[in-house]
Protein backbone atom coordinates (compact mmCIF):
# COMPACT_ATOMS: atom_id res chain seq x y z
CA UNK A 1 0.00 0.00 0.00
CA UNK A 2 1.32 3.43 -0.89
CA UNK A 3 1.69 5.81 2.04
CA UNK A 4 1.54 9.46 0.98
CA UNK A 5 0.63 11.20 4.24
CA UNK A 6 1.50 10.81 7.92
CA UNK A 7 -2.01 9.48 8.43
CA UNK A 8 -1.37 6.80 5.80
CA UNK A 9 1.85 5.80 7.56
CA UNK A 10 0.11 5.44 10.91
CA UNK A 11 -2.77 3.45 9.45
CA UNK A 12 -0.69 1.14 7.27
CA UNK A 13 1.86 0.46 9.99
CA UNK A 14 -0.84 -0.42 12.51
CA UNK A 15 -2.51 -2.76 10.02
CA UNK A 16 0.62 -4.75 9.08
CA UNK A 17 0.09 -8.29 10.42
CA UNK A 18 3.75 -9.30 10.22
CA UNK A 19 7.24 -8.20 9.29
CA UNK A 20 6.92 -9.29 5.65
CA UNK A 21 3.89 -7.04 5.13
CA UNK A 22 5.45 -4.23 7.16
CA UNK A 23 8.67 -4.30 5.14
CA UNK A 24 6.68 -4.11 1.89
CA UNK A 25 4.66 -1.18 3.18
CA UNK A 26 7.79 0.65 4.34
CA UNK A 27 9.27 0.38 0.85
CA UNK A 28 6.17 2.04 -0.62
CA UNK A 29 6.25 5.15 1.58
CA UNK A 30 6.17 8.62 -0.01
CA UNK A 31 5.03 10.61 3.03
CA UNK A 32 8.01 12.98 3.39
CA UNK A 33 8.43 15.11 0.23
CA UNK A 34 11.96 16.31 1.04
CA UNK A 35 13.22 12.78 1.66
CA UNK A 36 11.47 11.40 -1.42
CA UNK A 37 13.09 14.08 -3.58
CA UNK A 38 16.53 13.48 -2.08
CA UNK A 39 16.52 9.69 -2.24
CA UNK A 40 15.36 9.78 -5.88
CA UNK A 41 17.87 12.46 -6.86
CA UNK A 42 20.71 10.42 -5.38
CA UNK A 43 19.46 7.35 -7.23
CA UNK A 44 19.68 9.22 -10.52
CA UNK A 45 22.88 11.22 -10.07
CA UNK A 46 24.71 8.35 -8.31
CA UNK A 47 28.28 8.26 -7.06
CA UNK A 48 30.90 7.78 -9.76
CA UNK A 49 32.05 4.47 -8.29
CA UNK A 50 28.51 3.09 -8.64
CA UNK A 51 27.46 4.75 -11.90
CA UNK A 52 26.76 1.39 -13.57
CA UNK A 53 24.49 0.18 -10.76
CA UNK A 54 20.75 0.64 -10.40
CA UNK A 55 19.98 2.35 -7.11
CA UNK A 56 17.13 1.23 -4.84
CA UNK A 57 16.08 4.83 -4.20
CA UNK A 58 13.25 3.95 -1.79
CA UNK A 59 12.75 3.57 1.97
CA UNK A 60 14.83 0.76 3.46
CA UNK A 61 13.09 -1.90 5.61
CA UNK A 62 14.57 -3.58 8.65
CA UNK A 63 16.65 -6.75 8.47
CA UNK A 64 16.66 -9.86 10.60
CA UNK A 65 14.46 -12.65 11.98
CA UNK A 66 11.02 -12.14 13.49
CA UNK A 67 12.09 -13.84 16.74
CA UNK A 68 15.11 -11.61 17.34
CA UNK A 69 16.17 -11.11 20.94
CA UNK A 70 18.59 -8.26 20.10
CA UNK A 71 17.53 -5.11 18.28
CA UNK A 72 19.98 -2.67 16.71
CA UNK A 73 18.53 0.79 16.20
CA UNK A 74 20.25 3.16 13.79
CA UNK A 75 19.60 6.62 12.42
CA UNK A 76 18.77 6.31 8.70
CA UNK A 77 20.06 4.66 5.51
CA UNK A 78 23.17 6.08 3.84
CA UNK A 79 22.66 7.79 0.49
CA UNK A 80 25.06 5.47 -1.34
CA UNK A 81 24.68 2.52 1.05
CA UNK A 82 21.17 1.36 1.91
CA UNK A 83 19.63 3.83 -0.54
CA UNK A 84 21.69 2.13 -3.26
CA UNK A 85 21.49 -1.52 -2.23
CA UNK A 86 18.03 -1.62 -0.64
CA UNK A 87 19.33 -3.22 2.55
CA UNK A 88 20.11 -1.41 5.76
CA UNK A 89 23.80 -0.73 6.54
CA UNK A 90 24.76 -2.48 3.30
CA UNK A 91 27.36 -1.23 0.85
CA UNK A 92 28.97 1.49 2.96
CA UNK A 93 31.82 1.87 5.45
CA UNK A 94 29.51 1.98 8.47
CA UNK A 95 28.06 -1.37 7.47
CA UNK A 96 31.53 -2.81 6.96
CA UNK A 97 32.31 -2.10 10.60
CA UNK A 98 28.93 -3.19 11.94
CA UNK A 99 28.65 -6.53 10.15
CA UNK A 100 32.26 -7.45 10.86
CA UNK A 101 31.48 -6.98 14.56
CA UNK A 102 28.23 -8.95 14.32
CA UNK A 103 30.11 -11.78 12.65
CA UNK A 104 32.76 -11.77 15.40
CA UNK A 105 29.92 -11.96 17.92
CA UNK A 106 28.32 -14.92 16.14
CA UNK A 107 25.26 -12.84 15.23
CA UNK A 108 25.85 -12.87 11.45
CA UNK A 109 26.87 -15.71 9.15
CA UNK A 110 29.43 -13.60 7.29
CA UNK A 111 31.52 -10.50 8.03
CA UNK A 112 30.47 -8.43 5.01
CA UNK A 113 27.24 -6.95 3.64
CA UNK A 114 27.69 -5.63 0.12
CA UNK A 115 24.43 -6.39 -1.71
CA UNK A 116 20.89 -7.51 -0.91
CA UNK A 117 21.53 -10.92 -2.48
CA UNK A 118 24.96 -11.70 -1.01
CA UNK A 119 23.73 -14.44 1.33
CA UNK A 120 23.96 -12.51 4.58
CA UNK A 121 21.81 -13.85 7.42
CA UNK A 122 21.49 -12.49 10.94
CA UNK A 123 21.11 -14.64 14.03
CA UNK A 124 18.95 -13.53 16.97
CA UNK A 125 19.26 -9.94 15.73
CA UNK A 126 17.03 -7.42 13.95
CA UNK A 127 18.42 -4.14 12.59
CA UNK A 128 16.13 -1.16 11.96
CA UNK A 129 16.35 2.60 11.65
CA UNK A 130 14.51 5.52 13.21
CA UNK A 131 14.07 7.05 9.72
CA UNK A 132 13.73 4.79 6.68
CA UNK A 133 14.85 7.15 3.88
CA UNK A 134 18.33 8.56 3.33
CA UNK A 135 18.24 12.21 4.50
CA UNK A 136 20.33 15.09 3.14
CA UNK A 137 23.53 15.47 5.21
CA UNK A 138 22.37 12.48 7.30
CA UNK A 139 20.09 14.84 9.24
CA UNK A 140 16.36 14.07 9.24
CA UNK A 141 14.05 16.86 10.28
CA UNK A 142 12.00 16.40 13.47
CA UNK A 143 8.79 16.23 11.41
CA UNK A 144 10.31 13.48 9.22
CA UNK A 145 11.35 11.50 12.27
CA UNK A 146 7.85 11.77 13.69
CA UNK A 147 6.16 10.84 10.40
CA UNK A 148 8.34 7.75 10.10
CA UNK A 149 7.98 6.68 13.73
CA UNK A 150 4.92 4.41 13.27
CA UNK A 151 7.00 2.05 11.09
CA UNK A 152 9.51 1.68 13.92
CA UNK A 153 6.85 1.34 16.58
CA UNK A 154 5.08 -1.43 14.68
CA UNK A 155 8.35 -3.25 13.99
CA UNK A 156 9.23 -3.28 17.68
CA UNK A 157 5.68 -4.36 18.49
CA UNK A 158 5.99 -7.35 16.15
CA UNK A 159 9.25 -8.58 17.68
CA UNK A 160 8.27 -7.61 21.23
CA UNK A 161 7.63 -11.20 22.40
CA UNK A 162 11.31 -12.12 22.02
CA UNK A 163 13.09 -8.74 22.19
CA UNK A 164 15.34 -8.54 25.26
CA UNK A 165 17.88 -5.80 24.53
CA UNK A 166 18.22 -2.87 22.13
CA UNK A 167 21.53 -1.32 21.07
CA UNK A 168 21.08 2.34 20.10
CA UNK A 169 23.73 3.48 17.63
CA UNK A 170 24.20 7.16 18.43
CA UNK A 171 22.22 9.86 20.16
CA UNK A 172 19.50 10.13 17.50
CA UNK A 173 18.62 6.45 17.85
CA UNK A 174 18.81 6.73 21.64
CA UNK A 175 16.24 9.55 21.56
CA UNK A 176 14.02 7.60 19.15
CA UNK A 177 13.71 4.77 21.68
CA UNK A 178 11.78 6.69 24.35
CA UNK A 179 8.52 7.19 22.37
CA UNK A 180 8.50 3.43 21.79
CA UNK A 181 7.94 2.91 25.50
CA UNK A 182 4.64 4.77 25.29
CA UNK A 183 3.45 3.50 21.91
CA UNK A 184 4.48 -0.16 22.22
CA UNK A 185 4.81 -0.89 25.94
CA UNK A 186 2.22 1.60 27.29
CA UNK A 187 4.78 2.97 29.74
CA UNK A 188 5.95 6.53 30.27
CA UNK A 189 9.60 7.30 29.51
CA UNK A 190 11.72 8.05 32.59
CA UNK A 191 12.05 11.66 33.73
CA UNK A 192 14.66 12.90 33.33
CA UNK A 193 15.53 10.71 30.39
CA UNK A 194 18.86 8.92 30.75
CA UNK A 195 21.67 10.60 28.83
CA UNK A 196 23.21 8.88 25.83
CA UNK A 197 26.76 7.68 26.11
CA UNK A 198 28.85 4.81 24.84
CA UNK A 199 28.27 1.93 27.23
CA UNK A 200 25.23 3.54 28.83
CA UNK A 201 22.84 0.88 30.14
CA UNK A 202 19.22 1.50 31.08
CA UNK A 203 17.19 -1.14 32.90
CA UNK A 204 13.43 -0.74 33.34
CA UNK A 205 11.21 -3.53 34.68
CA UNK A 206 9.31 -5.35 31.96
CA UNK A 207 11.17 -3.60 29.11
CA UNK A 208 14.14 -4.52 26.94
CA UNK A 209 17.46 -3.32 28.29
CA UNK A 210 18.83 -0.34 26.38
CA UNK A 211 22.53 -0.08 25.54
CA UNK A 212 24.20 3.01 24.11
CA UNK A 213 26.90 2.68 21.47
CA UNK A 214 28.68 5.30 19.43
CA UNK A 215 27.46 5.19 15.85
CA UNK A 216 29.55 3.12 13.43
CA UNK A 217 30.08 6.16 11.20
CA UNK A 218 33.42 6.88 9.57
CA UNK A 219 33.65 9.98 11.74
CA UNK A 220 33.82 7.73 14.79
CA UNK A 221 35.65 4.68 13.45
CA UNK A 222 38.33 6.52 11.46
CA UNK A 223 39.21 8.76 14.41
CA UNK A 224 39.35 5.91 16.92
CA UNK A 225 36.43 7.22 18.95
CA UNK A 226 34.82 3.82 18.33
CA UNK A 227 37.22 0.89 18.06
CA UNK A 228 36.49 -2.74 17.15
CA UNK A 229 37.17 -3.72 20.77
CA UNK A 230 34.61 -1.19 22.03
CA UNK A 231 32.02 -2.53 19.60
CA UNK A 232 32.80 -6.10 20.61
CA UNK A 233 32.21 -5.18 24.25
CA UNK A 234 28.77 -3.77 23.40
CA UNK A 235 27.68 -6.89 21.54
CA UNK A 236 29.10 -9.15 24.24
CA UNK A 237 26.92 -7.27 26.72
CA UNK A 238 23.91 -7.49 24.39
CA UNK A 239 24.33 -11.25 24.04
CA UNK A 240 24.62 -11.69 27.79
CA UNK A 241 21.53 -9.59 28.48
CA UNK A 242 19.61 -11.48 25.78
CA UNK A 243 20.54 -14.82 27.35
CA UNK A 244 22.72 -15.84 24.41
CA UNK A 245 26.03 -16.04 26.27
Amino acid sequence: MLSRTPEDVAAHAAAAPGLTELDADVADCFACPRLVAWREEVAVTKRAAFRDQEYWGRPVPGLGPADASIGILGLAPAAHGGNRTGRIFTGDRSGDVLFAALHRAGLANQPTSVAADDGLALRHTRIFAAVRCAPPDNKPLPAERDTCAPWLHREVSLIRPTLRVVVALGGFAWAAWWPILRHVYAQSPPVPRPAFGHGAHVVMPGLPDLLGCYHVSQQNTFTGRLTPAMLDDVFDSAKRLAGLA
